[in-house]
């Protein structure tokens, strides 16, 4: 059994987070600048036997997708293209940020950390693939 690697992409960076290889839990993994996205899963995906790749999808309340696909959409076509033997699915990221920033503000961080936007771009690729974690046990 290999991983489930989560990926919240942005516009400037890139939040991970990672299943253990049975798939119990999820954990923060990095944030990557955009561009260095591509060496960074390439050199990681030598090194561990993942399975799926989770890509958070930004949904609006009216479930139509917002201006920010224009930016993802090219990232998954061509993530789906480059590693063809590796099941690549849409998951719904709609209100992760704010659950991110939450999360930080209940682990009573400090205000300097909590404008971290590494740490949410982490936090929530965790949120989103805890999440899918959730769903598929039920």
């Amino acid at each position: 059994m290999g991983r489930v690697l989560a990926i919240d992409f942005g516009q400037k960076r890139v939040g991970l987070a990672v299943t253990d290889p049975l798939q119990i839990i999820a954990s923060a993994l990095d944030t990557v600048h955009v561009k260095d996205i591509w060496d960074y899963l390439s050199t990681y995906l030598i090194k561990e036997k993942v399975e799926k790749i989770l890509v958070g999808y930004p949904m609006q309340m009216n479930n139509q997708p917002p201006q920010a696909v224009r930016f993802i959409n090219p990232f998954v076509k061509k993530l789906v293209k480059t590693y063809p033997d590796i099941i690549v699915e849409l998951v719904d990221e709609r209100f992760t940020s704010k659950m991110a920033h939450q999360t930080v503000i209940d682990a009573g961080l400090k205000k300097k950390d909590r404008q971290n936007k590494e740490l949410i771009d982490r936090i929530s690729a965790t949120i989103i693939l805890q999440s899918y974690l959730e769903r598929r046990t039920k």
